[in-house]
């Protein structure tokens, strides 16, 4: 199909909605690092600072894939570097000093990267290349033979780390990119009897992953041990009442709360700007949702429209995770929140995937009508 890119046409609602999650982001990792950072660093604003920086350079990759008129992420040498890329990193990891007991992490010139985060991002534009390519014959049980190889070892070395999490939020990331591309119904049942077991095996592993269902599944029990931290964020969520204690007067982020400047930031949002903050910080990733997915349903032909549609929901998805998570009504997965949690290597690839999105945006497929 023809289609015409008309710079800086992008969609509207989506920038701003973004602009606006990373400024609020910037300001609660501020506010539920500050004493944290203070006991581990002796710098109050040591991890502000840190997510600052990744903000800039998510940024500046937005504003420089803007203007470019080539749809480069088309290409399958960009698609294959990238994905070559993201699995060299991620082999890496396991020959890095391990931090915190776990594999996650690159570190390159003093500045540490997260590969599995940029997973996300390499496998949605590999599969959205791979179904465009074969579009005829993506029903063909031979022809998935080479997505679902791949999607199984990033899915291993992201689980060896070990990252239970992410692992299980690729795989589900990449069976709904599937899904839209035309894969039968019936073959998921196929892969679910393949993943089942090295997922159902992984997660009876280790007893702390044990002891995260059977926690879920008890929340009234062992309060000071195994639900501990889900306690004290619903305790967190629920002091905040309709309108919060107010910016920089939460008491969980004070070492009460594990995490709550990471996976838990959502509740220290509930807490400080209560039932109102929450609220607001969910319209924004539904927005996020709603423009995602318009710019995937418009989008000129069929790799923009599965890109599209797979970094929408790459961010969306992962946001309500992280949000059920932090209300109990979830196991923990050591999801972050998109934008707001902090993490470095998260942001840029998170800015990175909507610059992707509002790329795709500018490119209209001629006799389309304009949005």
């Amino acid at each position: 199909m023809m289609e015409a890119f008309r710079p800086y046409s992008f969609d509207k609602p989506l920038f701003y909605a973004t602009l606006v999650m990373i400024s609020l982001g910037l300001v609660m990792v501020t506010s539920a690092s500050g004493f944290f950072a203070l006991e581990k660093t002796g710098q109050m604003f040591f991890f502000s600072i840190q997510q600052a920086v990744g903000a800039a350079a998510g940024a500046f990759l937005v504003v420089l894939l803007l203007p470019i008129r080539r749809p480069f992420y088309k290409s399958p040498v960009f698609i294959f570097g990238l994905l070559a890329m993201t699995l060299v990193l991620l082999l890496l990891c396991f020959v890095m000093p391990p931090a915190a007991g776990t594999n996650r992490w690159v570190i390159l010139g003093g500045v540490r990267f997260q590969p599995s985060e940029l997973a996300k991002i390499s496998l949605v534009l590999f599969l959205a290349w791979y179904i465009d390519r074969k579009r005829e014959k993506i029903r063909e049980p031979l022809t998935l033979l080479i997505p679902v190889g791949v999607i199984f070892l990033f899915v291993i070395l992201i689980l060896g780390e070990p990252d239970f999490g992410t692992a299980v939020l690729i795989l589900g990331l990449c069976l709904i990119i599937l899904f839209l591309g035309g894969v039968p119904i019936k073959y998921f049942l196929y892969l679910g009897l393949g993943f089942a077991p090295l997922i159902v095996t992984y997660l009876f592993s280790a007893p702390y992953r044990v002891d995260r269902v059977l926690s879920f599944l008890a929340p009234g029990a062992n309060l000071n041990t195994l639900n501990y931290q889900v306690n004290q964020s619903k305790l967190a969520v629920g002091s905040g009442g309709l309108f919060g204690v107010s910016f920089g007067e939460s008491v969980q982020k004070n070492l009460f709360l594990p995490c709550s400047h990471t996976d838990f930031i959502f509740a220290i949002i509930g807490e400080e700007f209560g039932l109102l903050g929450a609220l607001i910080t969910l319209a924004l990733f539904l927005v996020l949702l709603w423009r995602g997915t318009m710019v995937a349903l418009k989008a000129p032909d069929l790799f923009s429209q599965l890109a599209a549609a797979g970094l929408t929901f790459f961010l969306g998805i992962q946001a309500l995770l992280n949000m059920t998570v932090v209300l109990g009504l979830g196991p923990a997965k050591g999801v972050p929140l998109p934008f707001f949690s902090f993490g470095r290597s998260s942001l840029v690839c998170n800015l990175l995937a909507v610059g992707l999105i509002l790329h795709i945006s500018q490119r209209k497929g001629l006799g389309r009508e304009a949005s």
